[in-house]
């Protein structure tokens, strides 16, 4: 076991820190016209390494901001997933596109592979509490509704098993690390204007109540524990966080503290090395990962290119607002989480790059706005493949890693959409993330089809509007748990545009894009060009004229339901175009023997499913 020491902070610093943005989710609450509940977990876990079983008890105190009176409860169990049977199982061996990563690998698993959580005791203030478990859901009858405005605090014991490493979470992973402790604890499940969301584990994504945590984790001496938060008695524990020798103890306790968070992740192994560098923000970047690889120059690297994403977001979204943040060795792929993510490390320095940025914009597209992701996954990891797009571009164009900046570095993203689309598997955007007919029309709808809406508004309302609206949304929105509707209501009040249209279309229909150039004729000394609405959704259409000359003139045609305009010199604005019109007639003062060519939408800022009606005249092959 090898440590590299790079950097260390004193822990009242990191209290100091702690403090001030802990605040943020006070100041969620004074907002008269929304409201969110609150948590604080205290956590004391002990981890036996020989049997991979761990006990814990924790402390919740919570309270109940809702005008509600709840009279139940309920609490996710992640880790029954890993048993045979399982919903998750069930649902991988029955769906036509399983996800490979799972298979029928649980069906498969052994007594001493399963994972599981047992709880032993439950009170609230201190009162023992009926409970029955359902698969991976606690069901508690409360003895006593919980009224609003009213903190209570639930007590429990517990014990449970770690499963051998599937999905995100577990042991023994293809990369050798020895634990990747996500969704490892009983967690309360939140309860929001839409009630209680006890949404059973299939492997998808996760929706948490605001808190504070306080974890002690006490595990075998020779592991180095990376985890959520800041680690509280670092010159206690050595292991890379100070310059004192290690312990000679046989177990030691890891006391770490995140606030303003809605999950709490952790990681253990032996032979982890951890890198740590201090950004000129103040962020402290950790990184953990084995170096008894071929890939540990790209590890060494990938610090300082971070320290530079980080700082290029900021600047995009808004400030990172948390104190550290961690890049850890472990999971199945890459997978975010408050203050750190879980990624595997065997990896090219694109490729480690890739998704060391993808999970760090979740550090604003989830850690910071807590959506709801079982209905709005495709803003989390949509809006997270936009953001992550453009620092990788600026990245290349920093010379930081291979490559150059693309013309349109969104062109994949709607070739992906339009593949989903020809392929005949997309749904709604509306669909529950657990309820999809195929993983392929998930992935795709969640990742590929979500950057595209965010990207498309470009074309809608304009670079400068959308960018404005992304710094908006962080100042509205940020430690609270927005909706689309929220987003897209920042967005019109960035573009003085209404966009509720564009919501409508995007999220509730499966409806396309396809506008057509149908015919062109001359009219003393002016050209009449007919354009046509061929597929169903309506949108705004820029068009290119390019002139014998040399010269490209650019025509916007606003449509009627957006109010205006998108505000750019770069073009000349059309009369609008009603939305139930198919056809529509741009006049333009050249002669058709000045005209070159006609191409509407020549940045591919819409995703058209058919480029080849979007240009006059049509190429001869």
């Amino acid at each position: 076991m090898r440590t590299v020491f790079i950097a260390s902070r004193l822990n009242t610093l990191f209290m100091f820190i702690g403090m001030i943005y802990s605040v943020q989710i006070v100041s969620a609450q004074k907002d008269r016209t929304y409201w969110q509940q609150e948590v604080k977990y205290r956590m004391d876990v002990t981890m036996d390494v020989t049997n991979n079983r761990f006990s814990g008890r924790q402390t919740i105190r919570y309270k109940n901001n809702s005008p509600d009176v709840l009279t139940k409860a309920f609490f996710h169990l992640y880790l029954n997933a890993f048993q045979p049977n399982s919903a998750m199982d069930v649902r991988s061996r029955t769906i036509s596109d399983p996800d490979p990563r799972i298979g029928e690998r649980i069906l498969n698993l052994n007594d001493e592979e399963i994972g599981y959580q047992k709880i032993q005791k439950l009170t609230l203030n201190g009162t023992p509490q009926s409970y029955e478990v359902n698969g991976t859901i606690l069901e508690v009858s409360l003895n006593r509704p919980i009224r609003p405005g009213q903190s209570v605090t639930f007590e429990m014991q517990y014990e449970a098993q770690v499963p051998i490493q599937i999905r995100r979470t577990g042991r023994d992973n293809k990369e050798g690390i020895r634990y990747s402790m996500a969704q490892w604890y009983p967690k309360l499940c939140e309860y929001d204007r839409d009630g209680w969301h006890p949404n059973p584990y299939i492997g998808r994504e996760y929706y948490g109540v605001w808190g504070d945590f306080e974890c002690n984790l006490t595990i075998d001496a020779d592991y180095i524990v990376a985890a959520s938060g800041i680690l509280m008695n670092a010159k206690e524990i050595g292991h890379g966080y100070a310059p004192e020798p290690k312990s000679k103890k046989d177990y030691l306790t890891w006391k770490f503290k995140a606030d303003c968070v809605h999950d709490f992740v952790w990681a253990a192994d032996p032979d982890f090395v951890h890198d740590v560098l201090q950004t000129r923000e103040g962020v402290t970047l950790h990184a953990f990962y084995q170096d008894t690889h071929d890939f540990v120059d790209n590890w060494k690297a990938l610090l300082p290119i971070m320290e530079e994403a980080m700082r290029y977001t900021n600047s995009m979204l808004g400030d990172y607002t948390y104190p550290v943040y961690s890049f850890i060795q472990g999971g199945d792929g890459g997978m975010e989480y408050p203050m750190a993510t879980l990624i595997t490390g065997h990896r090219s320095l694109t490729s480690l790059v890739g998704v060391s940025v993808h999970e760090l914009m979740h550090s604003w597209f989830q850690m910071m706005y807590g959506f709801n992701e079982s209905l709005y996954y495709w803003m989390d990891e949509g809006f997270t493949s936009y953001a992550e797009t453009k620092v990788m571009d600026h990245l290349r164009f920093k010379k930081l890693i291979p490559g150059v900046p693309a013309a349109n570095p969104y062109e994949q993203a709607l070739k992906g959409y339009k593949n989903l689309v020809d392929r005949g598997f997309e749904e709604p955007l509306s669909t529950h993330a657990d309820h999809f007919n195929y993983n392929t029309s998930y992935s795709i709808s969640a990742y590929t089809k979500g950057e595209v809406f965010l990207y498309q508004l470009i074309y809608i309302i304009g670079q400068k509007a959308v960018d404005q609206g992304l710094i908006d949304f962080y100042k509205r929105w940020k430690f609270k748990h927005p909706t689309d509707h929220d987003f897209v209501r920042v967005m019109e009040q960035a573009a003085d545009m209404e966009l509720d249209w564009y919501r409508e279309y995007m999220v509730n229909s499966i409806k396309t894009i396809d506008y057509a150039i149908d015919t062109v004729f001359g009219n003393a000394g002016s050209t009449g060009i007919q354009l046509r609405r061929i597929g169903q959704m309506p949108m705004p259409v820029d068009v290119a004229v390019t002139l014998t000359s040399g010269t490209t003139i650019a025509y916007s045609i606003p449509l009627d339901l957006m109010r205006g305009s998108k505000n750019n010199t770069e073009y000349q604005i059309q009369p609008d175009w009603n939305w139930v019109d198919p056809t529509y007639l741009l006049e333009i003062p050249y002669s058709s023997s000045q005209i070159e060519s006609i191409t509407i939408d020549p940045k591919h800022g819409s995703a058209d499913m058919d480029r080849d009606n979007d240009v006059w005249p049509q190429p001869k092959f």
